[in-house]
């Protein structure tokens, strides 16, 4: 198993959170939620689609 790391920053245009992981072969996952919660949600949506996860 991998670990990937990512960086989390308030978003002052919609008072939410963005969370960003970039690729080390280029891509990788951005995605945003209301709060930390819904933001550790999307990032497990994010994470499952990117690496073909059920």
């Amino acid at each position: 198993m991998h670990e990937i790391t990512f960086s989390i920053a308030a978003c002052h245009e919609t008072g939410g959170y963005v969370a960003r992981w970039d690729a080390p072969g280029g891509g990788g996952i951005t995605t945003q939620g209301n709060t930390i919660a819904g933001l550790g949600a999307k990032v497990a949506d994010g994470v499952a689609g990117y690496f073909g996860a059920e």
